[in-house]
């Protein structure tokens, strides 16, 4: 992961737009997702998990939402 991904998945949080791994892949380039949250959640960000079923049925997946920017 390098800084421009990180900064580039902080704004689109900052939107108001929640993100999942495959959004993050297809939009960023994005591998390890749950990395980037973890860094920006050390930063002070309030990121909140939801876990919603996958489209075939089977399993979950993670949609991540920014409830509040670090100050």
């Amino acid at each position: 992961m390098n800084n421009t991904q990180l900064e580039q998945i902080l704004e689109h949080l900052k939107q108001g737009k929640s993100i999942t791994p495959i959004e993050a892949l297809e939009q960023y380039g994005c591998f390890r997702l749950s990395a980037v949250i973890l860094k920006l959640r050390k930063q002070g960000c309030d990121i909140v998990t939801h876990h919603e079923r996958n489209s075939s049925g089977i399993g979950t997946h993670a949609r991540y939402e920014l409830k509040q920017v670090a100050a």
